[in-house]
């Protein structure tokens, strides 16, 4: 976590406010990190989507693109990235490869240095992107903790939106 520059984390908190819809998107274990980030910005009161849900709407000009991959290059969500970045959303993008084709499209990147399945980034003892996903997992989190406390949400207002159909 100490390789993750927090500048890159409050610039992309300038990207994002509650008049926006926001769209994570992740392949794997990488969207399953996404999908946990969606459910966050749902708690403290944000628009949020998971790519690839079936309530998921068409994005517009106005949005916000979340894109989460270790090696940046896999395929769906690069291909997914560029027609939204055609379509003129704000693209951020989470990954290890700052070199990446998926890096490129972004207009706020941060790197999240961890071991990832195609052998890139730090070495770890760890399987496949093991390290990649903890270290975005804490990422993510960091960013809704920032917005949390930017927006002045309490823990008592982000239970309000927390299910109560457990």
């Amino acid at each position: 976590m100490n390789l993750v520059d927090e500048n890159d984390i409050d610039q992309v908190i300038t990207l994002l406010d509650k008049n926006q819809r926001i769209f994570v998107v992740g392949a794997g274990r990488s969207g399953f990190q996404a999908k946990g980030f969606a459910m966050r910005l749902m708690h403290i009161g944000y628009t949020s989507f998971v790519v690839g849900e079936t309530i998921t709407p068409s994005a517009q000009k106005e949005d916000v693109w979340v894109a989460v991959s270790g090696s940046g290059k896999t395929e769906s969500i690069v291909t997914q990235t560029k027609k939204v970045k055609d379509e003129g959303l704000k693209i951020i993008v989470l990954t290890s490869d700052e070199n990446s084709p998926l890096a490129k499209l972004a207009d706020k990147l941060v790197i999240v240095p961890g071991a990832t399945k195609a052998n890139t980034g730090i070495k770890s003892t760890q399987l496949l992107s093991s390290l990649f996903d903890q270290t975005v997992h804490i990422t993510l989190d960091a960013i809704n903790q920032k917005l949390s406390e930017r927006d002045n949400i309490s823990n008592n207002t982000a239970n309000q939106n927390h299910t109560n159909l457990e």
